[in-house]
This record gives structure tokens, sequence and C-alpha cells, in this order.
């Protein structure tokens, strides 16, 4: 392994971007910049964080060209050997497990998971969908002052329920799974239990009667750790429904019972995420720009062009990580077989050899080439049901006058680019807002 280069003044900076607490004011884009241009592929430390243990250290993948490269390249760097998290499973146990998801899957198995599952994501079903997710957007406004990321974070949950076969009693379980996984670094977070018992299923019961008791340092990814969310997914996959429920289909189309649970995590938690993180922060851009926000108000045909830059601009997910499966080299940098290779998505969507002024919000920017749902064999099978769930919330929001009624708070968190809260105040505009723009599809 590299040695750590702790004495000098850029080894103290580049290890801010592991430390979750790094990003609780901010992404650290001065920091992307720097590294971007002294050492675009580097060397990080992982220390002791809290009740995590230290960890060996990985190559940080900072310029869009180079984390396009990695991402379309499983042969040199595996989803499988390690999974995609920079913190390493805490047994061999836990890596086994996490390896039959197919998040954490390479060519072939990965494909043949995702054939399984793209008919739920084609642009087809999508369009189906459409219609019902922009009367569900349209009803989470009211006039008053409300905390955005809880009104937010309903539309993807009540979509995910609606394509899962989840019973709208159970949504809220989606809601606190989610945020045990994507908030663990955060102490709101991390034992968030907001369901309530009396109001769920019989299976909804069930699954909180299975909830662990975890002890601090516990992995939320493990198995151990999920037993209620796996819980509920058997019982709901043998819960007759209306049709047949993805998951339902999902467990006849021959998945193992490990390839089973950890698509219902994949489905619960990261299908989750991109919206509940990516809608308050696109909002909040906006509201930070306000130019840019009176000039899709005056030109409604730039909401597609405008819901790109709002995702190169706030990437939900900061980074992902790879393994090497043999000693090469990047950027200059030798890479051994076994370490771990980590790309900040973050950092390519600012880089100024693809995106012109990269700091600048244009909702007008075309081409906008980032890189915020992947790329390569693992380029996010929900971008197409994302991009509909943007598009339904920020064409309502045109229809409101939207002011800050507070300050955000952000998600401590060196994965997710999240807000906690968004207190914002809600007045409604006239109706011929939309006037001249297309209706919702």
């Amino acid at each position: 392994m590299p040695a750590m280069n702790d004495g000098h003044p850029a080894g103290r900076s580049a290890v801010e971007i592991f430390t979750p607490s790094t990003y609780d004011t901010a992404v650290p884009y001065d920091l992307f910049a720097r590294l971007r241009a002294e050492s675009p592929v580097r060397w990080i430390p992982e220390p002791p964080i809290g009740p995590w243990r230290e960890g060996p250290g990985f190559w940080a993948v900072f310029r869009h060209a180079d984390v396009k490269h990695v991402l379309r390249t499983p042969e040199d760097f595996s989803s499988h050997l390690g999974a995609t998290q920079i913190r390493d499973p805490d047994t061999p146990a836990d890596l086994r497990f996490v390896q039959d998801q197919m998040l954490n899957m390479d060519p072939p198995d990965h494909s043949r998971l995702r054939r399984i599952v793209a008919a739920a994501f084609t642009p087809r079903a999508v369009r189906a969908l459409e219609r019902t997710i922009a009367e569900r957007a349209a009803a989470l406004f009211e006039a008053g002052e409300c905390d955005f990321v809880e009104v937010a974070a309903d539309l993807p949950v009540w979509t995910l329920a609606h394509v899962m076969g989840v019973p709208a009693q159970d949504r809220r379980l989606l809601y606190d799974w989610a945020s045990r996984v994507i908030g663990y670094q955060d102490d709101d977070y991390a034992g968030l239990s907001t369901a309530d018992a009396e109001s769920l299923t019989p299976m909804g019961r069930l699954a909180l009667a299975a909830r662990p008791e975890l002890g601090p340092g516990v992995n939320p990814r493990s198995r151990a750790a999920l037993a209620d969310m796996f819980a509920y997914a058997h019982a709901l996959a043998r819960t007759p429904v209306d049709g047949e429920s993805v998951m339902a289909a999902m467990r006849k189309a021959g998945l193992t019972e490990a390839e089973f649970e950890n698509m219902f995590f994949l489905f619960a938690v990261a299908g989750n995420e991109t919206l509940r993180n990516g809608i308050p922060g696109g909002l909040l851009t906006l509201l930070q720009h306000p130019a840019e926000l009176a000039r899709l108000r005056a030109d409604p045909s730039l909401l597609d062009s405008a819901i790109e830059e709002m995702l190169r601009f706030w990437p939900p997910v900061m980074h992902f990580r790879r393994t090497a499966t043999r000693d090469l080299t990047l950027a200059g940098q030798t890479i051994r077989a076994g370490d771990k290779v980590v790309v900040y998505h973050a950092s390519a969507n600012r880089d100024p050899s693809v995106f012109p002024d990269p700091d600048r919000f244009d909702l007008g920017r075309t081409p906008n080439d980032h890189v915020t749902f992947g790329f390569g064999p693992h380029f996010c099978l929900g971008a197409h049901l994302a991009r509909a769930q943007f598009r339904t919330v920020f064409r309502e929001l045109q229809t409101w006058d939207v002011e800050l009624a507070g300050s955000p708070r952000r998600l401590t968190s060196n994965f997710q680019n999240g807000l906690k809260h968004l207190p914002v105040r809600l007045r409604r505009r006239g109706r011929n807002a939309w006037k001249g723009a297309a209706p919702p599809a």
C-alpha cells in the first residue's frame, strides 16, 4: 500500500473527503477541484470514526474520464470482489451476502438479474405510471410552511410501494428502512423508527417484531441489521394482490433467497435515495439561484434540461467503490490487485474539461454528460422513473411561489448528498403559471 502522506497539508486535507462531518455544511467542491488538478487519482486513508473501525484506505478517482473508465471496465474494477461501499463488510459471511445484490455483481451474473428487473423500468412502463405519479405529486403540496424534505420523501416511497405491491399502510416502513441505511452516519437517522405499529398490516407488524436490537458499529447493510426488512419481503412475496407484484414475480424468476432479499433491498433503499435526496437538493439549488428559477418560470420548455442540471449540480450519491482485479495503472498511479478504487461522481460532475464553467448553475446547459446515474453496466435502472418523478414535482412547483422559511440542515454522510430539513413557505400562484407548457404526460 502507498504511504499515507499525513505530514503534508494536502494529505491532511485529502482525508476530509472520507470524513462524514465534512459534509455537514457542504460538499467540498473546492477540495475536489484541487485534488482533480493535482492528483486526479489519490490515495486516501480511512481513519476510525466513532464506532467504525479503521480501514485499509482507498484510491479516490476525481476526473470525469477516469470515473467513466472505471465504471465501464468491470473486468479491471469489480463491483463484486469487495462490494460497492467504501466500508468493507464486517465478516466473510456479510461479504458473501451482499455479493448476491445486483449492485454488487459483475457480468454475466449482473446481466442476468438486470434482465429480470428491467421490465419494471422500461420507458413504456414508466410512461404508464406518469399520470398517476403526477396526480400524487399534485396532492403533496398545500399553502403554508412545511419541511420540503418530508413532503418530497413521500413521492418516491409512494411510487416504490405502488411498483412493489406494498400496501399503503406499510409505506412508512420503506421510509424507515431507507433512513437507517442511507443515514447511518447521522445520529438522527441511524435508529429511526417512525412507523405506527397500530396502522400497519399484519405483515408490517410482524416485520416490526423482527427488527433486531443492534449495538453501535454494526453495519446497517448486513443481513443481521436488515432482518425486519427481509421478513417483510418474504411475507409480501406470498401475499396475493391484484395482478402480480414485482416482488412476487421476482420470487418466481428463479432468484436464490439471498438474491431475492437483496433485490427487495435495492428497490426499497436504492430506489428511494436518489429522489429523496435529489428533489429537495434540486429545489434548494433553484432557490439559491433565483435568476435561474425565474428563467425556468419564463420558459417552461427548459424543464428537462433543468432537471439534468439539477442532477449534475446536486448528485444524490457522491461516490461508489470498486475493487481492482489485477495490478494496473490509472492516471499514472500504480494500483494493486485488491485495492479499493472509489469514483467520485460529485467531482466528475464539476470537471471543467467536460463542463465549461462547472460551478455555474445553468438550466440550459447542453450537452450535460453528468454521471449522477452512473455509467457502464451499472447505469441506474431506475433513471427513467427518477426523471419522471423529478418532472412531475418541478412541474407542479411551477404553480407555487416558494421561499425558504428557515435554515436547511444537511445529512451527515460521506456517501449521500442529502438534506434532513428544508423549511419552505408555499403560496399558490395563478393557474396560468404553465400557460403554453406541455401538460403532464
